[in-house]
């Protein structure tokens, strides 16, 4: 575990208000907060919350890890096979103090609770991860989910422990890349179809909602959500860059067209298909041709097709883009 350092002094009441950014290495100037499973949020850098960043010993904010494959190569070296984005371990200390002992106490328990609830199994089986926001002064914030792993344990050192002490937490995250919590999202409507014969001959196809190029900012693909609502007989998605697709059948579970204002979502990661009830409709996918595609960096030509549209037939994509750093 990192061996931290910390003054045992009570830093200056600044009174609250707005935490002015501080410098971390790696990323430079920014305000952090932590949001902890019950959706509290517990600031980072503002000294007057009763605990701080002791900014000098952060580290993991910077690009993900990754384990790389290779193979030897006849001539000499190795060629790359494979890369393996890898779960990241980011070390924060915390400084936590007290006017008092039992108030130094009280702030250093709630922490520990905060950060460690992270590992609390749900009903269901699964855990809540905790959010690290890091905040530029200009406006934008990256998120990453972790979870507690070590370190809340102290200095253990004389004089440590009565009103203040420091600890350096490991917070572990399955998923190494930071997201911007803002959505971006891309809707497609269908308009009012117009008859082909009166007042004067028109087309209005009932099949494609449109061609479109989709923009992903961030570093690394992302997987996004799909809404779409009715009416339509057949769901398609194409991502013309590379071919892949796949198609949406509600008649495969039973169900027949999907009439108007009737919404079935598709998540890519992790693969699902959701009735607007929740029933399970992954059969209705075109298996085993069907690949949930993602958006890579950069633009990416997509077609949002639905056969026995109408008025009122829309899609919705959603998606957080991804970082690498913070």
């Amino acid at each position: 575990m990192p061996l931290i350092t910390a003054p045992v002094t009570t830093p200056p009441d600044t009174g609250g208000g707005t935490p002015t950014p501080v410098p971390f290495p790696e990323i430079g100037f920014a305000v952090a907060s932590y949001t902890d499973p019950t959706g509290k949020v517990w600031p980072l850098t503002d000294e007057a919350a009763g605990w701080f960043t002791l900014a000098d010993g952060v580290s993991g904010l910077g690009a993900a890890p990754y384990a790389l494959t290779s193979d030897a190569h006849p001539r000499g070296g190795a060629r790359l096979r494979y890369v393996q984005p890898q779960a990241r371990a980011i070390v924060w200390p915390l400084y936590v103090y007290g006017e008092t002992h039992d108030e130094f106490v009280g702030r250093w328990r709630a922490l520990a609770t905060a950060f460690t609830r992270t590992l609390r199994e749900n009903p269901d089986g699964t855990r809540t991860p905790g959010v690290l926001e890091i905040a530029r002064p200009d406006g934008t914030r990256r998120h990453v989910r972790v979870f507690y792993q070590e370190g809340f344990e102290g200095r253990g050192t004389k004089g440590s422990g009565i009103v203040s002490d420091a600890a350096a937490l490991t917070l572990w995250c399955e998923d190494p890349y930071w997201f911007d919590p803002v959505d971006v999202s891309v809707h497609q409507e269908t308009g009012a179809l117009s008859s082909f014969f009166t007042p004067y001959p028109t087309v209005s196809s009932s099949q494609v909602l449109g061609a479109t190029t989709v923009k992903n900012p961030g570093d690394v693909t992302v997987w996004p959500q799909w809404t779409v609502t009715g009416p339509a007989s057949l769901i398609t998605f194409t991502h013309e860059g590379t071919g892949e697709s796949f198609t949406v059948d509600p008649t495969a579970v039973g169900h027949g067209n999907l009439l108007a204002g009737q919404q079935v979502t598709i998540t890519t990661d992790p693969p699902s298909v959701r009735y607007q009830d929740g029933s399970n409709w992954v059969g209705a996918l075109d298996w085993p041709s069907a690949v949930l595609w993602g958006l890579a960096p950069g633009d990416n030509p997509v077609t949002f097709q639905l056969d026995g549209s109408g008025p009122g037939s829309a899609v919705d994509l959603t998606y957080n883009p991804r970082y690498e750093t913070a």
